[in-house]
């Protein structure tokens, strides 16, 4: 306690020192905190958008025949469309007997129009049986039927942001939109939902697949599908099939497209969020570390200004272990008051992020967890103390009496 009293009076003497130290300290834990906190959040976010789908779920989607499944996402924007997988291959892959229900849809960016509203938005060529395959959750209306999609009728269903630009406070339910000029029967709106990774649902719209390629694309081809399967067990043997299914269909040397399910989609989110949380946690811990040099830079200026006071405790009977305790305690005391205003600071700051994230809508929330903190803050405790030993080691092995000639 005695040291513990010398250390705290010994720190007092240079405040301004002290304070800029602990705010260094304060802002590496600050920073690690929320690092961490978003991290956690999103993937938080992502899992939930996962579960929107489940794990009885196969995607299929169109790729350049031999190259990897990461080029699929992107050959359109190259100007490369694969255009063998029609809808005729639906129909086929449907009659399989784990498929419960399956729906091709292809896309496109298209201007829509009420009265004097209109709205570039991205147009989802769906088929009527998405909304049994993934969740599409209705907030006014109905989704458009099987029946409707075979008729090539002109319904569609609107997000609810894009109903608001549209139709205001007014009903949209069974109004006309236009889409090129051609007139679209709403006959549903989404209910809201917090951003996507991917996209904004509140602002696209649905039309039946069959409709957008006929009516407006002239196409009989799709960009991708989904399906549901009934027996999970018989996931990866219905993948594989399914796979087959087309390779028999398009018979070609490399396949043109790639089957996947929702656990390998899990499993490489998984990896790429990880990666991400462990970047930011990196970048936070580096802020620490340059925390703890300036402990130890402050340690060592105070060592050298106050030679001649230990000196004289050691000529008055202290011990080296003495003079090791009180630097190693003022390191000490630098890191807990840094570490404790570091969490507060953290905390604050994840606050304040939420309620960003809420005001525009950004879907991602920092969670702070006891885990995190505790990491932070132990972190930063240990590196108080490893970089006031050096300086402490210095102290204690000093010469008393050349200390006392300085």
């Amino acid at each position: 306690m005695n040291n513990l009293k010398i250390a705290y009076n010994s720190l007092k003497r240079n405040k301004s020192r002290m304070i800029l130290t602990m705010i260094a300290i304060a802002l590496g834990i600050a920073i690690l905190i929320t690092m961490m906190a978003t991290g956690d959040g999103l993937k938080k976010m992502v899992l939930s958008e996962i579960d929107d789908f489940g794990p009885d779920m196969i995607t299929i989607e169109t790729k350049i025949p031999g190259k990897k499944r990461e080029s699929s996402a992107t050959d359109f924007v190259k100007g490369v469309i694969i255009t063998t997988f029609k809808n005729k291959d639906i129909k086929e892959i449907e009659k399989h007997n784990n498929v419960s229900a399956i729906f091709g849809f292809v896309t496109g960016q298209e201007m829509i129009r009420y009265y004097g509203e209109n709205r570039s938005t991205l147009l989802l060529g769906y088929g009527a049986n998405a909304p049994l395959v993934q969740k599409i959750n209705i907030e006014e209306g109905r989704f458009y039927t099987k029946e409707e999609e075979d008729a090539l009728s002109s319904v569609i269903v609107l997000g609810s942001e894009l109903k608001e630009i549209l139709f205001s406070d007014e009903d949209a339910i069974s109004k006309t939109v236009y889409v090129r000029d051609l007139p679209f029967k709403v006959v549903g709106v989404l209910k809201k939902r917090s951003t996507s990774l991917s996209m904004d649902f509140n602002k696209i719209a649905y039309i039946p697949t069959l409709t957008m390629q006929k009516k407006l694309l002239g196409t009989d081809y799709v960009l991708g599908a989904a399906l549901r399967i009934k027996d999970v067990s018989l996931l990866d043997e219905t993948k594989e099939e399914v796979a087959e299914i087309l390779r028999e269909r398009h018979d070609s040397k490399e396949d043109d497209f790639q089957v996947s399910t929702l656990v390998e989609e899990l499993a490489m989110i998984n990896n790429i969020v990880n990666g991400i949380n462990a970047f930011l946690i990196v970048l936070a811990l580096v802020s620490l570390v340059v925390g703890g040099v300036g402990i130890m830079n402050i340690m060592y200026v105070s060592v050298s200004e106050r030679v001649f006071e230990i000196g004289l405790r050691m000529a008055l009977g202290a011990s080296k272990k003495d003079i090791l305790n009180q630097f190693l305690l003022e390191a000490f005391l630098l890191t807990l008051i840094g570490g404790i205003l570091g969490v507060v600071l953290g905390v604050l700051i994840c606050i304040f992020f939420n309620y960003l994230s809420s005001t525009f809508e950004i879907g991602i929330t920092a969670m702070p967890s006891f885990f995190s903190i505790s990491i932070a803050f132990l972190f930063a405790m240990v590196l108080g103390f490893l970089s006031g030993i050096y300086p402490a080691k210095r102290a204690s092995n000093l010469d008393p009496i050349e200390a006392l000639r300085k």
